[in-house]
Order: C-alpha cells, then structure tokens, then sequence
C-alpha cells in the first residue's frame, strides 16, 4: 500500500498513512473519467426548455385571405413558422437528459480523479482538525498553513458540523462528505484534503476471498495437526480487521451474501444508504457491509434512505399515527388528536377535544395506546363510572323482573 504524509493543523508532520493503491495508485483513465462528468452534468439540466408550436401559439385561427384572387401565395393561418410571431418548427421540448453510467463506471473515474491528484502530490491528510465551534478565521490559517493555495475539496464528516461552518464561508473551499465524493468534484478542485478517518478505500469486496483463504490454510492445518505460521496468523490478524471495515458495529459480507449472525442491517457502499429490516427495499438491496444497529451505520456515515425518513416523519409513532398537517389539520382518517408533552390522548367526545393541541394523530385508541399514549385520567374514571352505573341498572332491571314473576 502507498503511504501519504500525516499533518497536524499546525502544517508539521505527524507521521504517515496508508492508503489503498486501488483508489490512490491506479493509472488515471481519461476516457472514462470525462464519459462520467458528461453524464454528471447532464444530469444537472433542468431540461425545461419550451417552444410553441403553430398549434400552440395563440390566434390565427381564421383563414387570412381567399384562398385565390389575391396573388399572394395560399396561407392557412398567419401563426405558420415562416411568419413573424408563428410557431417553432422543431423546437425545443422539456426533456431529460440523464445519462445511464454503470457504477464500475463511475467508481473507476472516482479512482482514476484521485491517483492523478495523488501523482501531482495534491492530496493531504491530517489528523483532525480539532474546531470545537465554527469560526472561518481558524479554517484559514489550517489551510494557510498546509501550503494549500487555490481551489481545495475538504472532506467532512457527518459528525464534524463545526468544521464544515468554518470552511464553508471560503470562497475557494468547496465541501462535501464522504458519501458525496465523486470524479467532477476532485477535479474541479486542485486539493483535496481529507482527514484520516476519512481517506476512502477501495470497499471490502475482497474480504469473502481472504476468509476463504484463510479457511482452507486453517483445514490443511487442522490436517497435519501442524502450528499455524506466523504468517498464516498475520494473515488470519488482517481478515479479522476486515470482517470490521467500517469500525465497530460493522460486518463484512459473508462469502455466500448471507447476513452474519447479529448484524441485520444491510449498507451498501455505492449510495451510502442503510436499509433494516422493515424497509421496502430491504430484500433488494445488495449489502456490501452489515450492521449491528442503525446508529453504527450512521458513524460509519451511512445515511437512512429518504423515502424511509419521509415514511416515519409521516407516521413518526409507527402504523395507525400520523404527522400534523402543516396547517395543524386533522389528517383524514385519523381523528384522535395526540399530545407529545403530556403523553395523552382525546378523542373527538372529549370535552378538552376542542383545546388540545395535536403534535400527532392516530386512526385508533388501540393505535395511540400501543405508542405509549394514555387515556386522560378524567376520562378513564369517568368512563369506569358509567360501566358501573351500567352494572347497577342491569342489576336493578334483573331484580324487578323477578319480583314481577
């Protein structure tokens, strides 16, 4: 593996790091790189471009002369393209201009943009850049003082908000996070930084291999009844690492795609999204690295898809509620109003109905009771009175027909 320098905030050297030769040492592949930032900015057009045409043009609706007896040519309508104020003859329509880039594509420009920043010594990692709260002055003098003169791309993690409010306010700084890395970006900028929990690498596709390696030296030594080497114990001390690639909380893909015991939430690398179990897409998604729990996918800077945080902003107490309208409106179909603060909630033949306000709807009490919501105390003992009243009427009743028989 290729080492880069280490620098602190200050500009010193702090040592060195390794990064992955399959991301940093490859040799750059122009034709693919432009083919991906054509199609990059392609995807950025609108595509709102509109012309009318003679149909659509208003009037010239009636005929504007005899058809013969004038000398002039025969017109049927003066919104023809040859007049002035006419239609457009095959002009411009809305349209979309994507462009469909296979992701081998796409990951082999990423590569090839940053061996070539890495070949011309542009690229520079440090350690931290130790910003407790956002001030641009201190993001200056740290890029003052790695030498960095002209357009840089700062990595930023989802954690380090204060960070990004510092360099963000650099007019020749351009940020973005880890997931959003691409080849137009890298090249449009002639540093880039990272920092070293940020460097990226190549994925963890080679890791089902390396464990099967390493199985089959384990049988062979099970075999002879033979002491591992020392070798074969660095090797099996590398495959451990790399059953973690994403820090604690992640496991690499087994070798058949199965899911590892205790780690049911699926990552996949190429979006940088999560996906548990109760998602849509769940049994469609190809995990590249698995999951303990939704929080280590979100510190190995995974995101939960959107349509996923929509789904639950909708419906933020699970099936049966659902979110306030903007307007504060009932939701149709969803007529028990439920308060956060309180944990309570009425329905439409409460008297405090009309006074509360609803943070969250629910179709159902059972809905609103399985959430945590409870009944008003005034209302549970009032109802209890009323089924006791109810039992003495019936008991009454019961006796008044004996007595009568």
């Amino acid at each position: 593996m290729a080492t880069l320098t280490l620098k602190n905030v200050s500009g010193k050297d702090a040592g060195t790091v390794e990064v992955d030769d399959d991301m940093f040492g490859v040799q750059p592949n122009v034709p693919v790189m432009h083919q991906v930032v054509t199609a990059q900015l392609a995807a950025r057009r609108s595509g709102t471009q509109s012309t009318k045409t003679r149909a659509e043009v208003r009037g010239g609706g009636r005929k504007p002369y005899s058809q013969k007896g004038t000398g002039n040519a025969r017109q049927g309508s003066i919104r023809g393209p040859h007049f002035s104020g006419g239609g457009v003859a095959l002009g411009p329509k809305p349209r979309k201009y994507d462009q469909k880039t296979p992701k081998k594509m796409v990951k082999l420009a990423l590569k090839s943009a940053l061996s070539d920043r890495a070949n011309e010594g542009k690229i520079i990692v440090v350690d931290s850049w130790g910003i407790d709260t956002p001030k641009t002055k201190l993001a200056k003098l740290a890029l003052d003082a790695l030498g960095i003169t002209g357009t840089a791309l700062v990595v930023v993690g989802r954690d380090d908000a204060a960070a990004a409010l510092s360099f963000r306010n650099l007019p020749n700084v351009q940020i973005i996070g880890p997931g959003e890395l691409n080849a137009y970006d890298v090249l449009c900028n002639e540093w880039i930084v990272f920092t070293k929990d940020l460097v990226p690498v190549s994925g963890v596709a080679d890791a089902p291999a390396k464990r099967a390696a390493v199985a089959d030296v384990a049988a062979v030594a099970d075999a002879v009844e033979a002491p591992v080497s020392e070798t074969t114990a660095e090797t099996i001390s590398e495959i451990t690492a790399d059953e973690a690639p994403y820090g604690e909380g992640s496991h690499a893909a087994l070798a058949d795609g199965g899911e590892p015991e205790g780690y049911p939430i699926k990552g996949n690398a190429d979006s940088m999204l999560y996906h548990g179990p109760a998602s849509s897409h769940y049994n469609q998604t190809v995990a590249e690295v698995w999951f303990a729990t939704e929080e280590a996918a979100e510190a190995a800077g995974f995101s939960k898809p959107a349509s996923v945080q929509a789904a639950e902003e909708r419906a933020p107490y699970g099936e049966g509620s659902r979110a306030a309208n903007e307007d504060g409106s009932e939701p149709k179909g969803f007529p028990i109003k439920g308060n956060a603060d309180s944990m309570l909630y009425h329905s439409p033949d409460t008297r405090f109905y009309n006074q509360t306000v609803a943070e969250v709807w629910f179709a159902t009490e059972e809905a609103a009771e399985a959430a945590g919501f409870s009944k008003p105390p005034s209302v549970a003992a009032a109802e209890e009175a009323a089924e006791e009243a109810a039992g003495d009427d019936d008991t009454t009743t019961e006796d008044t027909q004996k007595g009568d028989s």
